[in-house]
């Protein structure tokens, strides 16, 4: 489990900084760059809803990662200890990044 830091706040999962989603899942099949990643769990709020698959928001959390050339990706896997997801404003999936992603 990463520790993570979102501060996407306009995701339907976002509760304070933490995910309420219970794990997520990090695009990029062929990310070079951080530009070219996404959360794909990212889902946007409509107005001032919040939606939740988990009680309560966690600060850990596993993350499925799709992004091949990034170091923290074993076995589809984040073994980062601590990641940072970022898009303020964002409408999709495209519009966030995995801040964390360092490329092998």
């Amino acid at each position: 489990m990463s520790l993570l830091d979102c501060t996407v706040k306009n995701c339907t999962y976002n509760k304070t900084d933490c995910c309420c989603k219970g794990d997520i899942l990090i695009g990029g099949n062929h990310a070079d760059s951080t530009e070219e990643t996404s959360c794909e769990s990212f889902n946007e709020r409509s107005v001032d809803s919040f939606q939740s698959s988990t009680e309560h928001p966690s600060k850990t959390i596993n993350i499925d990662c799709e992004a091949m050339n990034c170091t923290y990706n074993s076995n589809f896997r984040c073994v980062a200890d601590h990641v940072d997801i970022c898009g303020s404003n964002a409408h999709a999936p495209s519009g966030t990044i995995c801040a964390t992603f360092t490329e092998r």
